[in-house]
């Protein structure tokens, strides 16, 4: 269990040390084409507004899933030891993993219903 925490640190480290570098990058490009006319300017300033609100849609999506598959995949690996050790528990250990992955699941689509309020709303 250690080891996988580590990962996901290391993981969520690395994806915000890309992003960090990515967006670094899209600023220095648009500062040295600041010598553009005042429309092209409103009209890229609103395709920016468009790109970020993607990238904060896909990041925080992403995210989500990440997340979520790791959480799932580690309860259903703890539910499957505890069933190898108590075979005789087999139904309350079902029902208790099913009812953990329904709310594990729940946040993931509330993370998609975040990301679409991003890109519609905002």
């Amino acid at each position: 269990m250690i080891h996988s925490v580590k990962t996901v640190r290391i993981f969520a480290t690395v994806l915000l040390i890309l992003t960090a570098v990515f967006f670094t990058a899209q600023f220095k490009a648009k500062a040295a084409e600041s010598t553009e006319s005042a429309v092209e300017a409103e009209e890229e300033k609103n395709d920016d507004a468009t790109k970020g609100k993607a990238m904060a849609a896909a990041i925080a999506i992403g995210a989500a899933a990440l997340a979520g598959a790791f959480s799932m995949g580690w309860a259903i690996s703890k539910s499957n030891d505890s069933i190898a050790r108590q075979p005789e528990a087999e139904s309350g250990i079902r029902s208790t993993l099913m009812l953990g992955l329904v709310f594990i699941e729940t946040v993931v689509i509330y993370a998609l219903i975040v990301a679409i309020l991003i890109i519609f709303v905002m």
